[in-house]
């Protein structure tokens, strides 16, 4: 510890990716990354930016860009959408923009463990919502008195999926709040709430480009809601940092937009191999929670999965493992290609027939 720390720093506990390491190659399954490169008119598209106008500032405002996704996703005009340098900065922005302190905001107390750092890191207080005992979120928890919610749909790391209907539920019931759904894995199968901001003022939508788009190198992650909204994350910006998007991230998010045809095709690839992976999962005896992400989350009644991720590890394959209560017992795959599942499915038929000859 820094003696040159100041009081905030020494008392935070950071966010903890997931590893990164460079010993060997390994098969990762364990940062959510798309399993397919992006789009080739993308790679074109960054190539082409890529000139002597690096020189010069990209735009602050990114325009065009959120010209292009408001018109892709339906609604009214590009002030209804604000980018940033991935959904992690753009959620950080968001909880300085909305939440306050002495106000406790509501999450699950199973989901993404960003919120709970943002939190700390802000002096936001924040009261965590339990899952029930099949992970899912309850609603009615939500309708009770706070200053704000934020949860991830689908949810992480579990995968699973709340709907439209109970969104809306949660939006009638808190209309001086600000509800954030966090859209990072929403193109695995789910239905975006977007189509309900026209409708609910103190709605937040936010999404990447890292997942479905295979773009998680690129950092672009953006907001949709009302403009006062979106006006507010931009008060915050401008105060951080007002580039946000470099010309060439800029390219690369357009182009990914323009190729409906390559984002359609590998999204349902993803959702073909997840499915065949689950089948093939129960056939072995795991537990499966029910997942519309580009994840699963998975546990075996006869060996720990500690264990499990130990060997795997030992086996060249990455996988996310959460030494937390209620989900220490649990795995959570990324989705990968064709062939990197039937690697980890049959190391994984491995290790538990060494358990279960």
């Amino acid at each position: 510890m820094s003696k040159y720390w100041s009081g905030l720093v020494r008392n935070i506990e950071p966010y903890v990716p997931g590893e990164q390491p460079k010993d060997k190659t390994y098969i990762k399954l364990n940062t959510n990354e798309n399993p397919y490169p992006p789009s080739p008119k993308v790679l074109e598209a960054m190539k082409q930016a890529a000139n002597e106008n690096i020189r010069l500032y990209p735009t602050p405002t990114c325009d065009e860009l959120r010209s292009c996704i408001a018109q892709y996703y339906g609604l009214t005009n590009k002030e209804q959408v604000f980018m940033g340098n991935g959904s992690d900065e753009l959620l950080a922005f968001v909880f300085l923009a909305f939440f306050n302190p002495g106000s406790p905001i509501l999450f699950p107390d199973i989901t993404y463990s960003f919120y709970p750092v943002y939190a700390s890191l802000f002096h936001i207080d924040y009261r965590p919502v339990p899952l029930d005992g099949n992970f899912s979120i309850p609603i009615k928890e939500f309708f009770k008195k706070n200053g704000g919610i934020i949860f991830p749909n689908p949810n992480a790391p579990t995968g699973k999926y709340i709907t439209l209907g109970s969104i809306e539920d949660i939006l009638k019931q808190n209309t001086n709040q600000v509800v954030v759904v966090d859209e990072a894995y929403i193109d695995f199968g789910g239905e975006s709430a977007v189509k309900l901001i026209n409708n609910y003022p103190n709605l937040l939508v936010v999404q990447t480009l890292s997942k479905s788009r295979s773009l998680a190198g690129l950092r672009v992650g953006f907001a949709m809601g009302h403009e006062d909204l979106i006006e507010g994350i931009n008060r915050v910006k401008n105060s951080i940092n007002s580039y946000t998007l470099d010309r060439v991230a800029l390219a690369g998010a357009m182009a990914s937009f323009a190729d409906e045809e390559y984002f359609q095709n590998t999204r349902r690839k993803v959702i073909a191999t997840r499915e065949k992976t689950i089948f093939r999962l129960l056939e072995i005896g795991f537990t499966v929670i029910p997942s519309q992400a580009n994840f699963i989350f998975i546990s075996h009644p006869l060996t720990s999965a500690g264990d499990i991720y130990q060997q795997l590890r030992e086996k060249g394959i990455l996988v996310r493992y959460f030494n937390k209560p209620r989900i220490d017992n649990f795995l959570r795959v990324s989705i990968g290609s064709d062939e990197e599942m039937e690697y980890f499915l049959k190391a994984l038929a491995e290790i538990i027939d060494a358990v279960c000859p």
